[in-house]
This record gives C-alpha cells, sequence and structure tokens, in this order.
C-alpha cells in the first residue's frame, strides 16, 4: 500500500466516498464522520441527498440530530453528481442487490455503481464493494471493469470486499462495536481495507480473498434461513400433532450445549434472509451444483404467509363465518419489532392473499404509518377499541414493544398469533389461535 494512501487514512484526511445511503450506507458515512473523516454521500434519489444536506435522516437507527451535528461541522455531505468520486480516497459501495421476479441476482445497481466510479478511478484510491453478492462479483464483474482505464487491481487502486453487517432496530450491536470482515484481490488490497475500516471499526477480520469475504455473508444469513426454515416446519408438524411449539422450544433451549434457539414466524423479512441465500444457490446452479438446503428453507418460509391465512380461515370457520367478507386487522407491518423497515416483510403477503380471498384488511402499525401496497398506498389504522370490536379477527405479524396484547387480547373476539405475544395472556372471552 503507498505511504500516501496510508498516510492519510491514518491522520484522516483522506476523503470518504459512499455510494447509496440507505439502510448501509448512511450508518456507514455517520460513522467515518463521526471518527473525524469528511464523507461524501453519493445517491441518485434526490430526496436522500436532501435529507443529509438539511441534516435530516430517514434510518431509524440514525437520529437526525446526528446527522445535523456533522453536517454543521462539514463532516457530511450528499450528492448525486457522481463526479464527485475524483475528490475521494477511499469508495464504499452500498448499493442494493435485489432479486429479479425468477429468484435470480439482480446486480445492475452494482454495475451501474462500478461504471460511475471507473469514470473517475485515480491512481492510490481504494473501492470496497459492502453491497451482499455471490462470490466472485468483485474479481469476476467489478475489477474487469475498472481495469479497463489502464490502472490495474492491486497495484494502481485497490479493490476489496466487505459484507455489511446491519440488523435494523438492534440496540446492542451497531456498525462501529460489529466485527467487520474484510477480503481483498490481493495482499495489498486487503491491508488498504482493513486500515480503512479499523478507523471505525473495533473488530476487523482480514480473509485470504474476496471470495472469501463475500462467502461468509452468505453462510452467515443462509445458516439463519435454513434454521428458521427448520423450525418453521417444526410449527407445522406440531400443528398436526397437537403440540405447543412455543413450549417445544423453550425446553429444548434450556440444553447448554448443542442447540440454538430459533422461532418460528408468519415468514422471512428484510433485505438479507429472503434473498442472500438465492444469490449462493443461484452461483451453484451455474457450477452444476443443486444446494438442497437453500432450496427447501426457502420453500418452507415462503410458504408461511399462506399458512397464517388458512389459520385465518379456519379460526373464523369455528366461528361460522367465511373469509370471504370478513373484516381483519393486522397488527404489525414491518419485518421484524420496533422498527420501520417493511422490505420483504412477510405481513405484505398475508394482506394480499387475504384481499384475494376477499377479506376486508386493515392494518396498525406504529412505525409505518403508510405503505404501498400493489401500486395503491394503505394507512395504518388507529388502534382504538373501536377498531378492534370492528375486527371479526385480529392477526398478530409483528409483536411491536409499543402495543399491549392483553388489552388487545381483551377487547377482540378472536385472535391468531403468529409471534407468541400472547404468551402469557388467559384467552377470556377471546380465541387464540397459536402458530
Amino acid at each position: 500500500m503507498p505511504a500516501t494512501l496510508s498516510k492519510k487514512i491514518e491522520d484522516k484526511s483522506a476523503v470518504v466516498g459512499i455510494l447509496g445511503l440507505g439502510y448501509v450506507g448512511l450508518p456507514l458515512a455517520v460513522e467515518f464522520a463521526k471518527a473525524g473523516f469528511k464523507v461524501i454521500g453519493i445517491d441518485v434519489s434526490e430526496n436522500k441527498v436532501n435529507l443529509v444536506n438539511n441534516g435530516e435522516s430517514d434510518i431509524d437507527d440514525i437520529p437526525s440530530e446526528q446527522v445535523k451535528i456533522l453536517r454543521d461541522a462539514n463532516r457530511l455531505e450528499a450528492t448525486t453528481d457522481f463526479s464527485i468520486i475524483k475528490e475521494t480516497d477511499c469508495i464504499a459501495i452500498c448499493v442494493p442487490t435485489p432479486l429479479n421476479k425468477t429468484k435470480d441476482p439482480d446486480v445492475s445497481f452494482i454495475l451501474k455503481a462500478t461504471e460511475e466510479i471507473k469514470k473517475y478511478l485515480r491512481k492510490g484510491q481504494l473501492i470496497v464493494l459492502e453491497s451482499t453478492t455471490y462470490p466472485g462479483t468483485t474479481d469476476e464483474l467489478i475489477q474487469p471493469i475498472l481495469e479497463s482505464t489502464g490502472l490495474v487491481a492491486g497495484k494502481d487502486f485497490f479493490l476489496a470486499f466487505s459484507p455489511e453487517r446491519v440488523d435494523p432496530g438492534n440496540k446492542q450491536f451497531n456498525t462501529s462495536n460489529t466485527p467487520k470482515v474484510v477480503g481483498g484481490i490481493n495482499e495489498q488490497s486487503t491491508e488498504a481495507a482493513k486500515l480503512f475500516y479499523e478507523q471505525v471499526i473495533g473488530e476487523v477480520i482480514p480473509v485470504s480473498s474476496t471470495r472469501a469475504a463475500e462467502m461468509v455473508k452468505l453462510l452467515e444469513n443462509t445458516f439463519r434461513s435454513v434454521n428458521i426454515g427448520l423450525v418453521n416446519e417444526v410449527a407445522l408438524m406440531c400443528a398436526r400433532l397437537e403440540i405447543d411449539v412455543w413450549e417445544v422450544i423453550d425446553a429444548a433451549a434450556t440444553k447448554p450445549f448443542g442447540f440454538l434457539k430459533f422461532y418460528p414466524g408468519p415468514g422471512l423479512g428484510g433485505h438479507c434472509i429472503p434473498i442472500d441465500p438465492h444469490y449462493l444457490s443461484w452461483k451453484l446452479r451455474s457450477l452444476n451444483y443443486y444446494a438442497r438446503f437453500i432450496e427447501l428453507a426457502g420453500d418452507i418460509n415462503s410458504s408461511m404467509p399462506e399458512h397464517i391465512v388458512d389459520l385465518v380461515a379456519q379460526s373464523l370457520n369455528k366461528e361460522k363465518k367465511s373469509i370471504a367478507g370478513s373484516k381483519v386487522l393486522i397488527l404489525g407491518v414491518a419485518y421484524k419489532k420496533d422498527i420501520s423497515d417493511v422490505r420483504e416483510s412477510p405481513a405484505l403477503d398475508i394482506i394480499r392473499i387475504l384481499e384475494n380471498r376477499n377479506a376486508r384488511v386493515t392494518y396498525h402499525d406504529p412505525y409505518v404509518p403508510s405503505v404501498r401496497l400493489d401500486g395503491r398506498t394503505a394507512k395504518s389504522s388507529p388502534l382504538t377499541e373501536a377498531t378492534l370490536k370492528k375486527a371479526d379477527c385480529v392477526v398478530i405479524v409483528t409483536n411491536h414493544s409499543d402495543i399491549d396484547y392483553k388489552w388487545v387480547v381483551d377487547t377482540s373476539k378472536l385472535i391468531v398469533d403468529t409471534r407468541n405475544a400472547t404468551k402469557d395472556i388467559k384467552a377470556g372471552r377471546s380465541k387464540i389461535t397459536k402458530l
């Protein structure tokens, strides 16, 4: 690594560019700005850029006050102008990596970001990809594009991959205290990336290559996906055996070794777990290998919203009501509790399936005042006694801390609980169906 780049990073005179100001990019930008670096966020969204430049945040874990302090200190700014890349020394790519309709990786955002970097690439820069992707993306896609400038990766500029580990709403672990994995296309690139992240993160773990680093992220989320798929299937089996799956899991978790507690739920949500394993299975299909665990877990997890709707229908039938025409209130549309993130939320699938069966669906979520559903905007209903009494069935999808479930149960006549939120509540007048 050139002494000039090393010195700039260590004395914090290096200018940091963050491509993408979403759930990964904005927290990372804030950490580097807090550490004393000049940080420039780049995003195609004028709205996101304007928010940052006005000292505001649209990310739950980043208070607007923090952004304003960094703006006032001239440590953080944002722009839609990619030409600013030529003024940066270290660049982190934090753009979305969704799946297309056939569940194949969509790396178009990564490619567009790389093409923009290519226009302004110069000697001595460090480029790090943080967006989750399949093994081989960094050296097979990004490196050739950047080297088409005539500059050589690992010599003229440095290229690495470092998987993001963002967990929205986590009060214990954040960007600065979550260990960071880095892998470069050569030893010099790994060293540069390691030094870069060590300025803001307590522990940085180097691995042998970009592919190893890319695989780390996929293993982490495939581990969760497969285990959630297992416990969801156990929940389906327990339902048929008339056993309380929650009691079984809690009892099994008393074993002090050889067991990790996972809970069932209405499906997978968030950007990572429902999506990342498919990157790995897609890559392996190109190598004539079928990732059976990943595909099976995906099938089970994606079937859970349909199972929840079946539970709703069964519960209504016991009350001699049809799901068609019944009023169903969904409690919580965020994919996990106490956040506003609805990406890939199973609640949205449950609403769609219910509506396809002609149910009349409303929702309440204290963190999500409105949500887009198939081209229309739905708004959160107030959680009042009148709202609950109007509902023929209440479905608990997200167990937010702000909701008093005892009051919900006491007020409502029929509950379908997918999160065990009513664990310690006696049914009373209500009839509770648990996952």
